[in-house]
């Protein structure tokens, strides 16, 4: 068992909720495991900041519904309490190219099915009342194999208003398991790429116990225990996405601080399965790059709000500006690959200096990208083989001013009528692109890496 925590759309409390029963739950001394819907990085690192454990995203379109299904199974298996965070609204997906799928494939709904699990529905009630049984109800009977178990009712102005909300909510049999009313003492701030990741904010454990406080009393716990309980937690070791791990023969030094915080937790144990010592470094505020390394890994984040710390690190950039020109291969992805750049121009139209591997400047746009896209790899590189087709995802505010003259990706979107462009960068042995990868649909994407990477260390011999 486990509960969804779904929403009607968008903005109406899915994360408030979830950061809320998590919170509660974790101050319960309750060993919970969380995962999130969809592609998003942010959402998770609230996640494992509130429960310890790292949550797990589940995404169909970057993996498949069989890997979502395994993924659960893996992670949930050693818990007693789940909870999994939905995405948009609960129907909103993609309209999939596979002639049996559904157009919501990817969707907190699908997901549902997938795992065959209840929902909780989110309801913003601002200016509404008796109104709110009419999109209750549609949400509830649209699809039979989504079975939402009751209603959680977000912004509620005052006793008069939920009465009216009761009332209306009676009349089609749907339980309220939560009332929040309108609260702005509880407030997670917010940017341009959604909320600030939870390693910016300094007071987060005191939000997280607001939270926890609110919905103490806010919650019919007597009906959500029995929804977010597993029936049994085994104590069997949670098997490996690959048959066993293997000896650590690699150093990859992984850059994770405030700047570089965007990794799914599936790829880096994917790494460590396969034979890599992971090392963890700040590229803000180490002097020097950790020694013995085989291969880099920078993930996404915002390089753009920490141009100024970036810029003046020196010692660092001119210390992978020369182990990158001597081959040591780099995995980049979106705000690594902003930081390989020459320049960074960022939101108040500074320019700061950056690595100066990739011969181009990056600039921060109005424009957001956005969108799931299918990938040819259209030449190796130390993750790709050519004519490799994957799904991956942009999502990005920025825009390079130079593109390749031999890209390493031709992008799609999912559907066959959607443009076709192309994208990324392959400089001696550098993977830099914007799209974002979830390696648990394709071990190889390791393998190869981790390949390049023991390439690298013969190569000192």
């Amino acid at each position: 068992m486990g509960l969804i925590i779904a929403g009607d759309r968008s903005g109406v409390g899915k994360t408030t909720v979830t950061l809320g029963i998590l919170a509660y739950l974790a101050a319960e001394n309750r060993r919970v495991q969380s995962f999130k819907v969809g592609p998003d990085y942010i959402d998770p690192m609230f996640h494992t900041a509130v429960t310890g454990l790292p949550c797990r995203n589940l995404d169909p379109v970057l993996t498949s519904p069989h890997y979502v299904q395994d993924c659960f199974q893996r992670h949930a298996q050693n818990v007693e309490w789940v909870v999994i965070e939905g995405v948009m609204g609960l129907f909103d997906g993609i309209d999939h190219p596979e002639p049996a799928a559904r157009n919501d494939y990817g969707s907190t709904a699908h997901i549902a099915r997938i795992l065959n699990l209840p929902v909780l529905l989110v309801l913003n009630c601002s200016s509404l009342s008796t109104s709110i049984a009419a999109i209750a109800y549609g949400y509830v009977n649209l699809d039979p194999q989504v079975k939402i178990v009751g209603v959680i009712l977000n912004q509620v102005a005052s006793d008069r208003h939920l009465e009216l909300l009761e009332t209306a909510l009676k009349s089609i049999n749907l339980p309220i398991l939560g009332v929040l009313r309108r609260n702005t003492a509880v407030a997670i701030p917010d940017r341009h790429l959604g909320l600030v990741p939870s390693c910016e904010l300094a007071n987060i454990s005191h939000v997280f116990a607001q939270l926890a406080d609110l919905v103490k009393t806010s919650f019919n716990w007597d009906k959500l225990f029995p929804l977010i309980r597993q029936k049994s937690a085994t104590d069997k070791a949670t098997p490996s996405l690959c048959q066993q791990q293997q000896s650590a023969s690699v150093r990859i030094g992984v850059a994770r601080d405030r700047a570089f915080n965007f990794y799914y937790q599936d790829n880096l144990d994917l790494l460590t399965q396969l034979g890599a010592e992971l090392v963890f470094w700040s590229p803000l505020q180490d002097r020097d790059i950790p020694d013995r390394l085989h291969g880099l890994y920078f993930g996404g984040g915002f390089p753009e709000i920490f141009a100024p710390q970036l810029a003046s690190n020196k010692s660092v950039l001119q210390q992978l500006k020369q182990l990158i020109e001597a081959n040591l291969p780099t995995y980049a992805e979106c705000g690594g690959l902003m930081y390989l750049c020459e320049q960074l121009i960022d939101l108040q139209k500074q320019s700061w200096p950056m690595v100066g591997i990739i011969p181009s400047t990056v600039t921060m746009q109005a424009k957001l990208t956005l969108g799931y896209h299918q990938a040819i790899a259209l030449q190796n590189s130390p993750l790709v083989t050519a004519q490799q087709t994957l799904t991956g995802h942009e999502f990005h505010r920025s825009q390079l001013i130079t593109y390749p003259e031999y890209p390493q990706w031709q992008l799609q979107g999912v559907h066959k009528s959607s443009m076709v462009s192309a994208e990324g960068w392959n400089i001696q042995q550098v993977h830099a692109s914007y799209l974002h990868l979830h390696w648990g649909v394709s071990t190889a994407l390791a393998k190869r890496f981790i390949q390049s990477c023991r390439n690298y260390q013969t190569s000192l011999y």
